[in-house]
C-alpha cells in the first residue's frame, strides 16, 4: 500500500506548475481569514488528476484514501476524492461502499473547499443515503460546520437527479439564514436543479421563502427563469 501511495504522490508532484499554483491559491481563497486559509496547491490541472485517479483507484485499499485526505496539498486530496468516486461507482459490494462512506465522513474536515465537496458529495454521500434514512444528512446540515453543510446540500443532487426533492427542500430550509455565500450558492444551485426538472416545485418553494433568503441564493435559484418572472422575484412582486 505504502509503495503505491507514494508512487501516486510522486506522479502528482511531477505535474507541479508553480505559476498555476499561485493562481489557484488566490482563486480558492487561501489567505488569512478566508475560507481556504492555509491550503497548499501544486497547480495541477484537473484532467491530469482525473487520469491519475483512474489509474490508481483500484490499486489502493480503502484505508489509504483516508491517509491521502490528510495530505496538506489540495490536489492530493482532490485526486483521492476522485478515486473514491470511481471506486464507489464501480463497486457492487455494499460493504465496500459503506467503508468508503465511513472514510469520507471521518475525514470531512479535510474535504474543505467547494471543489472537493462538489466533486464527491453527490456520488458518494448522496448515492449511499439515497434509499436510506436521511437523518445523518440533516445532522450535517444542522452541524454549523461550513463544509459539512455544503456536503449535506450537495449530497441531495443525487436525489434531485432522480426527481426526489423532499430532503433537498428540507436542507435548504435549514440553511436559509446561513451567513456564508458558499452555502447561499450551493442552496441556490440545488434549487435551480430542482426547477430544471420540476418548475412548479421550485416556484412554490421560492414563493414561500424568497423574501427572506439571501440575495445570492435567490439569484442562483432563479437563473433559468424567464426574465419577467426573474424580475418579479427580484423586485418582490410575487
Amino acid at each position: 500500500m505504502e509503495r503505491i501511495k507514494l508512487e501516486l504522490i510522486r506522479r502528482l508532484d511531477a505535474e507541479k506548475k508553480p505559476e498555476q499554483a499561485k493562481i489557484l491559491s488566490g482563486f480558492f481563497k487561501t489567505g488569512k481569514g478566508e475560507y481556504g486559509e492555509g491550503d497548499s496547491f501544486w497547480g495541477i490541472k484537473v484532467p491530469v488528476q482525473r487520469a491519475i485517479a483512474k489509474h490508481y483507484y483500484k490499486l489502493l485499499p480503502i484505508r489509504a484514501f483516508g491517509d491521502l485526505l490528510s495530505h496538506g496539498v489540495h490536489e492530493v486530496r482532490l485526486t483521492a476524492l476522485m478515486m473514491m468516486v470511481y471506486r464507489y461507482e464501480k463497486s457492487n459490494d455494499d460493504t465496500e461502499k459503506q467503508a468508503l462512506v465511513k472514510v469520507y465522513l471521518e475525514n470531512k474536515s479535510r474535504i474543505n473547499n467547494w471543489d472537493l465537496v462538489d466533486v464527491s458529495a453527490p456520488n458518494i454521500v448522496g448515492a449511499w443515503y439515497y434509499q436510506k434514512d436521511h437523518s445523518d444528512l440533516i445532522k450535517l446540515a444542522e452541524s454549523g460546520h461550513l463544509w459539512s453543510q455544503r456536503i449535506a446540500m450537495l449530497a441531495t443532487f443525487y436525489f434531485i437527479k432522480r426527481d426526489d426533492f423532499d430532503t433537498a427542500f428540507r436542507i435548504a430550509e435549514i440553511l436559509l439564514d446561513h451567513k456564508h455565500d458558499l452555502i447561499h450558492k450551493a442552496v441556490g444551485w440545488m434549487l435551480r436543479e430542482i426547477g430544471n426538472r420540476n418548475y412548479a416545485a421550485e416556484y412554490d418553494f421560492l414563493k414561500k421563502h424568497y423574501q427572506t433568503m439571501p440575495r445570492t441564493m435567490l439569484r442562483y435559484a432563479i437563473e433559468k427563469f424567464k426574465e419577467p418572472v426573474r424580475q418579479d422575484f427580484l423586485k418582490g412582486n410575487i
